[in-house]
């Protein structure tokens, strides 16, 4: 994806959001109530760190509606990295770092030693549950006091074996559907980062690191909230849910 004077990084942006709404056609709206809540909490300029970034869907929202925020994005995978540096280039409001979340000493590389909210979506079921708890207990430690944390992601409850596997089938179909339609799943997102001039190397860097895919756990929200609040948070609930994903807030 490019232009004439280089590559159209809003371009792959729309691709990777388009992609994503592919999973979660409610993407937007569970964006919406995180940053309400931020607003309700902490307010309209906020210190953010965007875990696991990504192509830094997350920061691109918060600067939209909050123009006076500040956000570190922090991620590992070269080439959402890429996407997140051509897009916030130029944008001080923006730092970006690299980091293996499971390194014990991640937290060294960033600019601030606290913020007032630290949000995530659709990246931390790539961890299991133990490591997850050990990161929970590091982003207390990031949270000032009165600040939030918010984990927006796939959470499944194991005790409604029949709701979840009628939700799963319900899904599937709809999004075998939308295939159909011409609409892009994972794999045909990163086959075409694989064949773009810019995005090659890193792609190529991404899979060395991360294989086809991570191979993390789903606990369910229950499980977050308890382990957030045993982490040192002082509480933790559900904000939003559809019948897969949940937002789970949680206040220091």
């Amino acid at each position: 994806m490019t232009t004439s004077t280089g590559t159209d990084w809003a371009a792959w942006q729309e691709s990777w959001d388009r992609q994503q709404e592919w999973y979660m056609p409610d993407r937007e709206e569970r964006f919406r109530i995180m940053l309400d809540m931020v607003e309700a909490l902490v307010g309209t300029a906020p210190r953010v760190l965007d875990l696991a970034c990504g192509t830094g869907s997350i920061t691109a929202r918060l600067l939209r509606r909050f123009p006076d925020a500040t956000s570190t994005g922090v991620d590992l995978d070269p080439a959402l990295l890429a996407i997140a540096h051509g897009t916030f280039a130029g944008d001080d409001r923006v730092t970006l770092v690299t980091a293996d979340l499971k390194d014990p000493d991640w937290p060294a590389g960033l600019p601030y030693d606290s913020y007032d909210a630290v949000l995530t979506a659709t990246a931390l079921h790539w961890l299991h549950s133990e490591p997850l708890a050990a990161l929970y207990g590091q982003v207390a430690g990031l949270v000032r006091d009165g600040g939030v944390f918010m984990n927006a992601d796939h959470m499944i409850d194991d005790t409604t074996p029949r709701i979840n596997a009628a939700e799963r089938a319900q899904r599937h179909a709809r999004m075998d559907q939308a295939k159909r339609d011409g609409a892009l799943d994972w794999a045909d997102w990163w086959q075409l980062a694989a064949q773009d001039p810019v995005l090659a190397e890193p792609t190529a860097r991404r899979f060395e690191i991360y294989g086809e895919h991570a191979d993390g756990d789903v606990p369910s929200a229950a499980w977050h909230a308890r382990t957030l609040l045993a982490q040192g948070f002082g509480e933790a609930r559900p904000v939003w849910c559809s019948p897969s994903d949940t937002l789970l807030l949680a206040v220091k």
